[in-house]
């Protein structure tokens, strides 16, 4: 069943918690301190410009992916995006399969932001 609300978009809407925010709320929910903010695109897409403060996990790069989202703090919202909104979207999935309880993806990932 996940397979298929990936590939129509509806995982958000049955895994309660993922949510999606707009470039606004995103942008203000990130202006707080101590905020854990992912960009899981490439190495190379993150060189080429990312949203201040973000630590780039690569989520093709799976293995280190999970190990390094295994050592974050899973009672803490956590902010992610990528390139147009779909890598985030599974990322996100596979965290609240990890036990993170607050995820906010990015409507329209860094594209969006620019």
């Amino acid at each position: 069943m996940s397979f298929f609300n990936s590939i129509f978009g509806s995982g958000s809407k049955e895994n309660n918690s993922v949510k999606i925010l707009s470039v606004a709320d995103f942008k203000t929910a990130i202006s707080q301190e101590n905020v854990q903010l992912l960009d899981v695109r490439t190495p190379r897409e993150y060189q080429s410009g990312h949203i201040k403060n973000a630590v780039n996990l690569d989520f093709y790069d799976r293995a280190n992916f999970q190990e390094k989202v295994g050592d974050m703090d899973k009672e803490r919202p956590v902010y992610l995006y990528c390139r147009s909104g779909n890598r985030s979207q599974k990322a996100a999935h596979l965290m609240a399969d990890m036990g993170f309880q607050e995820i906010y993806d990015l409507k329209g990932g860094y594209n969006s932001w620019q």
